[in-house]
């Protein structure tokens, strides 16, 4: 692993996501130039990429829609890919068997659903020992509505989450702070 206890974890930053009626073009925008910022300095610090994609059996997230890919125009070359078909995604896709054979003790999230998939992986990595980082700005959700009507904004449902992961599960981190803590491990 390069000296690196270190993985960016990239989950499902996939095309399935623009086959959902909310998808947004415009909120997509911002995640992915810092996505890709965050991509491209763990690539640069030899910190390995982890692809994580959703997969249901049918649909839009399903393989045989050709939508379990990269979400465009993001560049990626990942050190592991693994597939999952729960939230977490430390549930039986073997990304937690790699972890351990690889030495990890500290994972950057990043990805789409903010409050789903990247929230859910940060908390049952969190109760697996893991030091984990959750890199907000790098990760994309929408506006959702709850039971009482009301719309919740992307950005609040993100500022919700990273309210309930900081000092519990998560130092919440920006791209910068993230790959700044990112030096190479003390075994190295």
């Amino acid at each position: 692993m390069s000296g690196h206890d270190t993985v960016l974890l990239v989950i499902d930053a996939q095309e399935s996501f623009r086959h959902r009626d909310y998808w947004d073009e415009n909120l997509a925008s911002a995640y992915i130039d810092r996505q890709q910022a965050l991509i491209d300095g763990a690539e640069a610090d030899g910190i390995p990429i982890i692809q994580i994609f959703h997969v249901d059996e049918n649909g839009p997230f399903s393989e045989a829609s050709g939508f379990v890919s990269t979400l465009a125009p993001l560049k990626i070359a990942p050190k592991a890919t693994f597939r999952k078909r729960r939230h977490s995604a430390l549930v039986g896709s073997g990304l937690d068997v790699w972890l351990t054979e690889n030495g990890v003790r500290r994972i950057l999230v990043s990805g789409i659903r903010t409050e789903q998939c990247c929230e859910t992986t940060t908390r049952h990595a969190s109760d697996l020992g893991y030091q984990v980082d959750y890199v907000g700005e790098a990760t994309l959700t929408f506006p959702m509505t709850d039971a009482t009507g009301r719309t919740w904004s992307a950005r609040e449902i993100r500022d919700r989450t990273e309210l309930v992961l900081s000092g519990r599960f998560a130092r919440i981190a920006t791209v910068g702070q993230a790959l700044a803590g990112s030096g190479k491990s003390l075994a190295a």
